[in-house]
């Protein structure tokens, strides 16, 4: 059975994830669950360094640059950036006013645009969520060079651009877009799922794949998908098209993280409601979404909250009581519906 760390474990994980390339083993990272209950993803330290390459000549890093990671490393975006540089040689630096090359969420990027941040000169790399052109171009003024991708911690990168609106297959990525769900394939793709937490250890745990259930599936041709829904367009004979990436169905990204409804409603109704609940997301300005839930008997709303404490990014940030659910000709809760009425009651209060 072949090692996987779980290389957050350790002390220093990117000297860990540094010895898993150089033997080209196997890496284990956890993912967090919307109710705590994450999944631990399994795959080989060259799905990622294949990757170095061309991730150095589309931002321009070198062992000169000086990269600045605000994030968490347990944000697989972060990881990635963290051991990319170390390959590159370039060097991790505590404060944006040392760092060449910066990776954050589109939220964090706006926070620091509104801050008036000193972005003369840097390249921003701007992940975990989608990437407005609007927000690019803010940047892009204040004399940032912008760039873009769309991946999953399963797929890795899928594609990349300079905003949302101008996604393209990242090299030696096919994508196809099957009944609007994208699938991909690459030497970037994740092996699958841990067996357990009781499988996994530090440098010295052995794991194997294991039958968690997971949003990533695969076909017999080598392609994969999490899930996410969206288009190509404007692909011609010998070139691919853009993506347009419209999400997972049933989640909000809010400030990065992608939270899954039905699993947050889950958890609600673990406290034992009265009524119905229904999970959705609203816009917001800076996060891009919050999660909102609406419950349709007002006593529910205290139990609710209680459930909620623990959710994470997962709880709902704003509470409603309605006393009818909208729902689809097939019966379930229209959560579009529902979204689309309370954000129009919202602008017009």
């Amino acid at each position: 059975m072949t090692q996987a760390v779980a290389v957050l474990d350790e002390v220093d994980p990117v000297a860990a994830f540094r010895e898993l390339a150089r033997v080209d083993g196997r890496l284990a990272l956890p993912t967090s669950g919307t109710t705590g209950a994450g999944r631990t993803i399994l795959r080989t330290a060259r799905s990622w360094t294949d990757s170095f390459p061309t991730v150095s000549r589309l931002t321009g890093l070198t062992a000169a640059s000086r990269v600045w990671l605000p994030g968490p490393l347990t944000a697989t975006m972060n990881l990635f950036a963290a051991v990319h540089a170390d390959w590159a040689g370039a060097h991790l630096v505590d404060a944006l006013a040392e760092a060449t090359h910066l990776h954050l969420t589109p939220a964090r990027l706006d926070a620091l645009l509104g801050a008036d941040a000193r972005l003369s000169g840097r390249v921003i790399v701007v992940a975990g969520d989608a990437l407005d052109t609007g927000l690019r171009r803010r940047a892009e003024t204040a004399g940032a060079t912008v760039a873009h991708y769309y991946g999953a911690a399963e797929l890795s990168f899928v594609a990349w651009g300079a905003d949302r609106e101008c996604l393209r297959p990242f090299p030696g990525v096919e994508v196809d877009v099957r009944q609007g769900e994208i699938w991909v394939r690459s030497p970037y793709l994740a092996l699958g799922y841990a067996s357990g937490a009781s499988d996994l250890g530090g440098a010295s745990g052995a794991s194997d794949l294991g039958e968690l259930s997971g949003p990533l599936r695969r076909d017999e041709s080598g392609f994969a998908t999490v899930g996410d829904r969206g288009r190509l367009v404007d692909a011609q004979q010998k070139a691919p098209g853009r993506l347009v990436v419209h999400g997972r169905p049933d989640s909000v990204t809010t400030g990065g993280a992608t939270v899954l409804l039905a699993e947050v409603e889950e958890a609600l109704r673990a406290a034992g409601l009265r009524g119905q609940v229904a999970v959705i997301g609203l816009p917001h300005p800076r996060l891009g979404q919050v999660v909102a839930a609406v419950l349709t008997d007002a006593t529910d709303r205290e139990p609710a909250r209680a459930a909620a404490t623990d959710l994470g990014a997962g709880r709902p940030r704003r509470w409603f009581v309605r006393a009818v659910l909208p729902t689809t000709a097939a019966g379930k809760v229209d959560r579009s519906a529902l979204a689309a009425e309370l954000a129009a009651a919202e602008g017009d209060s």
